[in-house]
């Protein structure tokens, strides 16, 4: 078994791209096996290691640990980025599930039968229900819970750095966050994520989203 996780995912960001990101920060080098058929999928079904037969899946530390939450829950804990106590990693809770509701929508924006009007629906929210919360939180700390770097932070660096794919300017009247953003932009491994040739992904297209309901018989 391989010392370095290993991820189970298609070549796309998805639900994986955000525990890329938390593993990339805490410095973790990982590898990668990226779903290309529906035979590659009954395998890893037969062998047992989709609990609940859908992905991501990575393995690490000899266990393959599905469901998104579980996994980034277990690699905050294990790299010292969920909080100093219980009350630090209640607020960054309520921060990373604020962000994973943004970001959801985002993910999803590509399977809406109304992409425009999604799209003006996505904008609205993060102005008026969600960048407003950061951006109080970000008055006078460099991070958002504890003066400490938690995985709160990546994920809303992920975020902000998909809302600007889609919505140039969106942070103008979000000083703080921008600020924040820039900050975490000049850590070195956040740095290297985002060059040419690094493991970042490219958001989830049509050929990608066609290949995913190819290997799981989907319909719809």
């Amino acid at each position: 078994m391989s010392e370095k996780p290993v991820l189970y995912y298609f070549n796309a960001r998805g639900r994986m791209e955000t525990i890329r990101w938390l593993l990339t920060v805490a410095e973790v080098d990982f590898d990668e096996v990226f779903l290309t058929s529906r035979d590659q999928y009954l395998k890893l079904l037969e062998n047992g290691d989709l609990l609940f037969q859908q992905v991501p899946m990575v393995e690490i530390d000899g266990m393959k640990l599905v469901q998104t939450r579980a996994i980034l829950n277990y690699i905050a804990e294990k790299y010292n980025l969920h909080g100093k106590d219980l009350k630090d990693r209640a607020m960054i809770d309520m921060y990373s599930e604020g962000v994973k509701d943004l970001n959801e929508m985002i993910i999803m924006l590509i399977m809406s039968p109304d992409p425009k009007a999604k799209l003006e629906e996505i904008e609205k929210k993060a102005k008026e229900r969600y960048l407003p919360v950061f951006e109080k939180a970000l008055t006078g700390p460099v991070y958002l819970v504890g003066g400490k770097l938690s995985c709160a932070d990546v994920y809303l660096l992920e975020c902000t750095l998909m809302l600007e794919e889609k919505f140039a300017g969106i942070l103008k009247d979000f000083g703080n966050v921008k600020s924040f953003q820039g900050r975490m932009l000049q850590i070195p491994a956040v740095n290297r994520f985002l060059l040419p040739g690094s493991k970042r992904k490219l958001p989830l297209d049509q050929k990608t989203l066609a290949l995913a309901k190819e290997v799981f018989n989907l319909k719809f």
